[in-house]
C-alpha cells in the first residue's frame, strides 16, 4: 500500500510538473493527437494486409484506442466504456489553479446540457486533484465546480487515467474530442469560448 502511494505522489508531481500553468494561447490547436498521427503513418500497411487478416486481428485492431479505469467526483468507478454511451465525447482536463480553465467552465456547464445525451457527452478531468487524495483537495474542486455551474461528470487523477489519456498533455486546458470507439478525433490546447465550443461540436456531429 505504501509502495501505491508512493507511485501515485510521483505520478502526479510528473503531471503537474509538465503542464505549463495555462500558459497555452486560446487559440492554439492541435488537429491531430499523436496516436492518429502514428496510426495514420501505418494505415497503407494495414490496408494492405487487412483482405487477409483473421476476424480476431480485425477486431483487435479496432479496439478503442483509450483504455482506464478512473474514479469521480463522488467515488463512483468510471471506465473508458463511457465513451460508447455517445457519439462524441468532450474531455476537458482542467486545474483548480488554472484560470482560464475556470473562465471557460460555465459555457461547458450549458453545453453538457443543451444536447442529447446519445449524440454529445462531457467529461472534465481535474489534472490537480488525486484519487484518493486530501478531502481539502476534493472539497475545493467540488467548490469550484458548483461555482462555474460545470454540472458534469469530473474525473480524479490517477495512474490508469494518465497512462490511458494524459501521457501527452503539456497544458491545461487540453481537450479531446473522443468517437465512440475512444479514437481521438481532435486535440485542442487552450480555452475557448462556448461558441467556438459549439461550432467544433456540431462539427463533428454532422459528418
Amino acid at each position: 500500500m505504501k509502495k501505491n502511494s508512493i507511485a501515485l505522489i510521483l505520478l502526479f508531481t510528473l503531471l503537474t510538473a509538465s503542464l505549463n500553468g495555462c500558459g497555452a494561447k486560446e487559440d492554439k490547436t492541435q488537429t491531430k493527437s499523436q496516436d492518429n498521427i502514428t496510426q495514420e503513418s501505418l494505415s497503407q500497411e494495414q490496408a494492405s494486409q487487412e483482405q487477409d487478416a483473421p476476424e480476431e486481428a480485425k477486431e483487435q485492431a479496432s479496439s478503442p484506442q483509450i483504455v482506464f479505469e478512473a474514479q469521480d467526483m463522488d467515488g463512483n468507478a468510471v471506465s473508458s466504456d463511457i465513451f460508447a454511451n455517445a457519439r462524441l465525447t468532450m474531455v476537458n482536463v482542467w486545474a483548480t489553479y488554472c484560470n482560464p480553465c475556470l473562465s471557460e467552465m460555465p459555457g461547458l456547464g450549458e453545453l453538457a446540457g443543451e444536447y442529447d445525451p446519445e449524440d454529445f457527452q462531457l467529461i472534465g478531468i481535474i489534472s490537480d486533484v488525486m484519487e484518493g487524495g486530501e478531502e481539502a483537495q476534493m472539497e475545493y474542486a467540488a467548490s469550484l465546480i458548483e461555482q462555474t455551474g460545470a454540472d458534469y461528470t469530473h474525473l480524479l487523477l490517477n495512474r490508469s487515467l494518465y497512462n490511458g489519456l494524459l501521457t501527452g498533455v503539456s497544458a491545461v486546458p487540453t481537450t479531446f474530442f473522443i468517437d465512440e470507439n475512444g479514437n481521438v478525433l481532435d486535440t485542442v490546447i487552450g480555452a475557448m469560448d462556448k461558441s467556438a465550443w459549439e461550432g467544433k461540436i456540431n462539427g463533428f456531429l454532422e459528418e
